[in-house]
């Protein structure tokens, strides 16, 4: 068995966290060629090189990003297990690393994560972005602790991963203040021919609005789509046409994009999900935030 020679783990980490050897020198006590060896020592050992070196700055690699990840776990854990042995109360806060799916709105993704933030005086929350796929990945390597998105676990990927339905939510039209006077007349008939922006088909909410217009005969002029919600918003902000959002956050959409609520669409729906490798949630931020969506978000 290969054993990791944790000295040199933690040198690499210090370093990772200071942003150069020089700073981790003046941490550690250490000289500059005796930490270096060090360094290189760990990156022979491991095979990787796991810093490339940016004119005077050094940059973590793939490699150095992933072992930083687990470094941070490793000694973090190992500083709250010394406090518990010696009877402290642990001072680290509780740390949440969350995948978003691209498809998920901004807004939604806070307002069920800021249960995290209520429930507990101290929390860190590191959140990553992304397709599903990748972040689905990440959850099986244990790097992440929950992945919200818009759909239980595709039968593609074969992971062991749970679904947990944390709530629905309407459909809402939404454009400027003139579109919107335009449209609300003999809505949703008065869609018919509309300009649109809209997600792209990758997205649940995509599908079930196409499925919407096809059974409305409503055939809508798509003038853009978009991966992005923010930028699909911004888009509607200034006019180039009507877009769907989240009913749950009608309101924040209405006040940050200055537009107005054009109509409800009757019959469709948004669910989001949060994916866990548990079948029961057992994390207690992943527990507030799922209390929380059930109890108040989506209630």
């Amino acid at each position: 068995m290969d054993w990791l020679n944790y000295h040199h783990l933690h040198y690499f980490w210090v370093i990772a966290r200071e942003g150069s050897i020089k700073q981790a020198c003046e941490v550690l006590s250490l000289s500059q060629p005796a930490l270096s060896a060090q360094l290189a020592t760990l990156e022979n050992a491991i095979g990787e090189k796991l810093f490339s070196r940016i004119g005077r700055k050094l940059v973590l690699t793939d490699i150095g990003q992933e072992a930083y990840r687990y470094a941070e776990e490793i000694f973090t854990l190992g500083q709250e297990l010394t406090n518990t042995l010696k009877g402290r109360q642990s001072s680290q806060p509780v740390r949440l690393v969350v995948g978003i799916a691209e498809v998920v709105p901004k807004m939604v993704a806070y307002k069920l994560l800021k249960a995290a933030f209520k429930e507990f005086e101290h929390i860190k929350i590191i959140c990553w972005e992304g397709r599903l796929e990748r972040l689905l990945g990440e959850l099986a390597l244990h790097t992440l602790d929950i992945v919200l998105t818009d759909s239980p676990v595709p039968a593609t990927v074969s992971i062991k991963a749970h679904s947990h339905l944390l709530g629905e939510t309407g459909v809402t039209i939404f454009g400027t203040e003139p579109l919107a006077r335009q449209y609300r007349r003999r809505f949703p008939q008065s869609l018919d021919g509309a300009r649109f922006l809209l997600p792209t088909n990758n997205s649940v909410l995509r599908r079930g609005l196409d499925e919407w217009f096809r059974k409305n005969e409503i055939n809508p002029l798509i003038v853009g789509e978009f991966e992005d919600g923010a930028t699909m918003k911004a888009f509607g902000q200034e006019g180039h046409g009507l877009f769907p959002g989240s009913a749950v956050v009608a309101k924040e959409i209405s006040r940050q994009y200055q537009v107005r609520t054009v109509g409800h669409i009757a019959g469709l729906t948004e669910r989001f999900y949060g994916i866990t490798v548990d079948r029961r949630i057992k994390h207690p931020a992943v527990l507030a935030i799922s209390t929380s969506a059930k109890e108040s978000v989506f209630s």
